[in-house]
C-alpha cells in the first residue's frame, strides 16, 4: 500500500501559514544548503515552471507521483496564470466551489476526500502521495496520514494558519529523522504508529 506524507513547511508554533494563509516570510531561509537538501531529498516538490532553473529538468520523482491539495494551495498557482502547477505529478485538488478542472492534468474532488485518498494508496506502485497543503485538507486526512515531514522554520507567528485545520484527536507518530540546517530550519520526519 501506498503511504500518505504530509511533507509541509510551518512555523516553530505550528501555523502553516499567517491568519489568511501567506507564508511568504519563511522564504528567507532558503539558501544553498537548504535548497539542495530539498532538490536532492524532494524534487517533485519543486514546481514545474522552477525545476529547470533549479537543476531538475528531467530529474525523475524520487518520493511521490501524486500531490493533493486544497483550492487554497491551489488557488495559488492560478492567481499567476499556472493551470498545472506540478505538472509532473498527477494532481487532485480538493474543492466544492471549482466546477471543472482549468487542466486535464489536474483531477478536481468535490465529495469524499478520504474515499479517493485510500483509493490511491490501495494503487500499485513504488512512489506516495504527497499531501502539499491546506490546512482544511490536512484535517480531512488527518487520519489517513502515513508520514509527516515536518519543516520548521525558526520564526514563530503567534496565530495563523496551523498545520491541521481539524478537531481534536490524538494521532500518534514516531520520530524517525532529524535533520536541522545552519539557516535555523530543522526538517523532522514522522511515521504513524498504527
Amino acid at each position: 500500500m501506498r503511504k500518505l506524507s504530509y511533507y509541509v513547511a510551518c512555523t516553530l508554533d505550528g501555523f502553516i501559514g499567517d491568519p489568511h494563509g501567506d507564508a511568504s516570510s519563511m522564504f528567507q531561509f532558503i539558501d544553498e544548503e537548504y535548497a539542495a537538501f530539498m532538490n536532492s531529498e524532494y524534487p517533485e516538490t519543486i514546481p514545474t515552471a522552477f525545476r529547470e532553473s533549479f537543476g531538475l529538468a528531467g530529474v525523475p520523482n524520487k518520493r511521490f507521483d501524486t500531490v493533493i491539495q486544497g483550492l487554497g494551495s491551489y488557488r495559488l498557482a492560478l492567481d499567476a496564470g499556472v493551470v498545472s502547477p506540478y505538472a509532473h505529478l498527477r494532481e487532485i485538488v480538493a474543492t466544492r466551489s471549482l466546477a471543472e478542472s482549468p487542466d486535464p492534468n489536474v483531477e478536481l474532488v468535490a465529495g469524499d476526500l478520504v474515499a479517493r485518498v485510500r483509493e490511491l494508496k490501495a494503487e500499485d506502485g513504488p512512489l506516495g502521495i504527497w499531501l502539499c497543503g491546506g490546512a482544511q485538507v490536512a484535517g480531512q486526512l488527518a487520519d489517513e496520514i502515513d508520514e509527516l515531514v515536518i519543516k520548521s522554520y525558526p520564526q514563530v507567528y503567534g496565530s495563523g494558519m496551523p498545520m491541521f485545520g481539524a478537531g481534536f484527536g490524538i494521532r500518534d507518530f514516531a520520530l524517525e529523522d532529524v535533520r536541522s540546517f545552519g539557516n535555523g530550519v530543522v526538517v523532522r520526519t514522522y511515521t504513524r504508529k498504527r
